[in-house]
């Protein structure tokens, strides 16, 4: 079902699996079930792990004032369709209208420039998690396309140099990809062309996974400002030498997209299979009784094993429903792995280990239950890595001619010239966009025909 109607599949999964309830009575947004946003929050406290080693948390308004929003023209042409507007407060007319951020560079820089004087105050690293708005008017989707985005981590950092600033953007990369790998997600990494850069960028870099449905998910980006917002908002510093130069500033996000990758890569047609990092449930408990069997003796073993298990995320299914209810109640939540005791695993000194992933058993010795389940936690996370590591392999595609790629699952690389006005025609032809250059080789360009080692990386993107 998966492979045969990914969206049917994802919609009902949200539901099924508790993560969104998607009835709420305003298009575009969404509301998280508890266990939904207790895997949002594994998720981004993971991310946040990862960017304390070097940033600052922070917060910043929700409401931007126009004219502040307005004073990047180049930004703002990238935005100006999607901003929601405050006009009034009760019934009173604002003098300035507010901007929902529909991303945060015109809330934050003002204040950098207040706080900047010196570069002994740099560099700043922060970055903040909040919700951010865009009028979507396209179909929307939840986690994917969205009016309200309610997970947006973006980092703002700012730089004495442009070439400190790209050091930024590759530290930026190398942290996506440490947090991509930890959630088993394959990705290509990009630069995208400079039709499609952030608004007001030098250049973006973005990351891109491959959907079951064979389209594309950008899943992070990442920007390199220069000095064009410094500029814009008089964001200055006193050199050592006491002359004031513009800062250098670079900014990058991911959004909830991460948790649609997780949801959308791994998961089966029995429900969720999630990174072992990540899962709500680490380990479910599910004791087997029967008329013969000793319950109160089953219960305590079990409840023995759950005290043993404590250092993760483990719950003891004590419910009344049937064993096979309780499997596929778990199976779909992703649990990554199911203990099963019963009678005759006590009287062996053993436990019944079932792996989500692939669905094996296997009987471990009671006193190893411990150092196995560790095992099997790293094995989850390698098992699903790779084979959603193979598929993406799979479907990178070498194509001669841009219409080749039409009705075509993947990514797809062909000869380019590199100019932008082929790059739209290869678009335009292929009915897939350019997300940036792939590996080089010789070739003509699919367009023009001039002989060229430059290869585009196509897909169709969310």
């Amino acid at each position: 079902m998966k492979r045969d109607n990914f969206s049917e599949w994802f919609n009902e999964l949200l539901v099924d699996a508790a993560i969104m309830d998607v009835r709420y009575p305003i298009k575009g947004l969404y509301v998280w079930f508890p266990f939904g946003f207790t895997l949002r929050k594994l998720t981004y406290d993971m991310l946040r792990s990862l960017l304390d080693r070097e940033h600052e948390e922070t917060y910043f308004p929700l409401l931007i004032p126009e004219n502040e929003l307005l004073k990047e023209s180049e930004h703002i042409k990238g935005f100006e369709e999607e901003v929601f507007w405050v006009t009034r407060g009760g019934f009173t007319e604002l003098d300035v209208p507010l901007a929902l951020r529909p991303t945060s560079e015109t809330a934050i820089y003002p204040m950098f420039s207040i706080w900047i004087r010196s570069h002994a105050d740099l560099p700043i690293r922060i970055y903040q998690i909040v919700n951010t708005f865009r009028y979507e008017t396209k179909h929307t989707r939840p986690l994917i396309r969205l009016r309200e985005i309610t997970s947006f981590k973006e980092a703002h950092t700012a730089h004495t140099s442009w070439e400190e600033a790209k050091k930024q953007t590759e530290a930026a990369v190398a942290l996506y990809k440490e947090f991509y790998d930890r959630l088993g997600i394959p990705y290509v990494v990009l630069r995208r062309p400079q039709w499609d850069r952030f608004p007001g960028a030098d250049y973006t870099i973005a990351f891109d996974t491959l959907m079951p449905d064979g389209k594309s998910l950008q899943i992070g980006t990442i920007h390199h400002l220069s000095t064009n917002f410094a500029k814009t908002f008089d964001i200055t510093y006193e050199d050592r030498s006491g002359n004031q130069q513009y800062v250098n500033q670079t900014c990058y996000g991911i959004s909830e997209r991460c948790i649609a990758a997780v949801i959308s890569v791994h998961g089966d047609d029995k429900g969720l299979v999630l990174p072992p990092e990540v899962a709500p449930t680490q380990v479910v408990i599910i004791p087997i009784l029967t008329a013969q069997a000793d319950s109160e003796a089953v219960l305590k073993a079990c409840n023995e094993l759950k005290h043993e298990l404590s250092r993760y995320r483990v719950v003891l299914d004590t419910d009344d429903a049937r064993p096979g209810a309780k499997f596929y109640k778990w199976e779909k939540q992703g649990v990554p792995v199911r203990i099963e005791v019963g009678p005759r695993d006590i009287s062996k000194r053993a436990v019944t280990l079932v792996r989500r992933d692939t669905g094996k058993k296997e009987v471990v010795e009671r006193t190893k239950v411990l150092a196995r389940v560790g095992e099997v936690m790293t094995e989850v996370l390698n098992t699903i890595a790779e084979r959603a590591q193979a598929v993406l392999r799979s479907h990178i595609v070498a194509i001669e001619t841009p219409e080749q790629a039409k009705g075509m699952k993947g990514f797809f690389q062909i000869s380019w010239c590199g100019s932008e006005s082929c790059g739209l025609r290869l678009q335009e032809l292929s009915e897939a966009d350019v997300l940036g250059e792939a590996e080089p080789m010789e070739g003509r360009c699919a367009v023009c025909k001039t002989s060229t080692n430059v290869r585009a990386f196509l897909a169709r993107p969310y």
